[in-house]
């Protein structure tokens, strides 16, 4: 561990390449309280993308989300609430209640949606994950555990979504037409640069955790802390996980200029030569002070034969650090070419010979 951390158990993800740069206890079974949100928000955000819920749907409050406790913004029974608002109050106040509708509404039932929290935990590979409930509070139980790595993988996932940021990066707002007052309990959001997220949490069992997520020059990091013995200490902790991270770490992104790109020859075709295409590159990254060192090689082939399929691979692009190559991208024929026929053919001699 290069930096002094109080707690359980810590993680720090690269975002981009889900890269572990630095671990202790990461593997370690532990309770999360309501970082466990991040699950929750990460479903209810896939439901918005797939349009099966949308922010301005109002949802009636049942008995059983206004019975949790913990932190909450006291639902009344059959008080409408929109998504909208209730995903602020889960992002920004962790509020139980307003977290325990959404799973209903989304899923049908707690129960329904604390089974798909344990299907997506499975499908994103966290395997020392076990929910019992959307919120976290493990007061009555004890099989309510995951790990800090497998915090990293879900709130990764839950990155993806740029919608969460707009939520998880409030530091004061209200509900009720401004009768209920929320603040995040996530303090680094008003005083770390970059900050992006994402979620803390605090119970006996578990102590006071935070996942702190941050943005710098194209590098997103995952600091996962668990099992502090008070507030100060988890947020010092991801704190120091993330300066080391973007101290240490460098961002990347690939490009190519194809203005000076020398063509490739077709064989048989309609068309003579094509200038190829790559495909969107993916940010690398890289140990601070590297970027420099970096150098492009491109490798088209000769000549292709035609037919020439769309999509057709006609070479190669790499990016390297001495003999080292950190990516390699496809040259692709940006449209298809087909076998040049007869009438072509001969139209194309007519044009040479000047008859036409």
């Amino acid at each position: 561990m290069q930096v002094e951390i109080s707690a359980k158990a810590a993680v720090l993800m690269d975002a981009g390449s889900g890269q572990i740069l630095m671990s202790m206890n990461e593997k370690e079974k532990l309770y999360p309280a309501s970082v466990t949100k991040i699950m929750s928000m990460l479903l209810v955000c896939e439901a918005l993308d797939s349009g099966k819920i949308a922010l301005n749907d109002r949802v009636a409050a049942s008995e059983n989300a206004c019975s949790m406790g913990g932190s909450q913004i006291w639902l009344e029974p059959g008080e409408e609430m929109t998504v909208d608002d209730l995903l602020k109050a889960t992002a920004v106040y962790s509020a139980n209640d307003a977290c325990t509708l959404l799973g209903e509404y989304v899923a049908g039932s707690e129960e329904a949606f604390v089974q798909r929290m344990n299907e997506r935990a499975k499908e994103l590979g966290m395997s020392d994950t076990h929910f019992v409930n959307g919120t976290g509070l493990d007061d009555t139980t004890d099989e309510h555990l995951t790990t800090a790595y497998d915090i990293a993988l879900m709130a990764r996932e839950l990155l993806k979504h740029p919608i969460i940021r707009e939520y998880s990066t409030i530091w004061m707002d209200t509900l009720r037409g401004g009768e209920t007052q929320l603040v995040n309990t996530n303090k680094l959001v008003r005083s770390y640069k970059g900050i992006t997220g994402l979620k803390t949490g605090t119970t006996d069992k578990a102590g006071c955790c935070v996942c702190a997520t941050a943005e710098r020059d194209g590098l997103s990091l995952i600091a996962v802390v668990m099992g502090s013995e008070n507030s100060n200490q988890r947020f010092d902790g991801a704190k120091s996980l993330l300066d080391w991270g973007f101290s240490n770490y460098e961002c990347f992104t690939p490009s190519v200029d194809r203005s000076d790109w020398q063509p490739v020859r077709v064989i048989g075709g309609t068309m003579e030569s094509f200038i190829p295409v790559v495909p969107p590159m993916e940010p690398i990254l890289l140990v601070r002070g590297e970027k420099a060192s970096i150098t492009c090689r491109i490798t088209p082939d000769a000549d292709v034969q035609a037919p020439v399929e769309q999509g057709q691979r006609v070479g190669t692009v790499e990016f390297l650090i001495g003999d080292e190559v950190l990516c390699e991208y496809p040259l692709l024929c940006e449209e298809a070419i087909p076998k040049i026929g007869f009438w072509d053919f001969l139209k194309k001699i007519i044009t040479c010979v000047g008859l036409e």
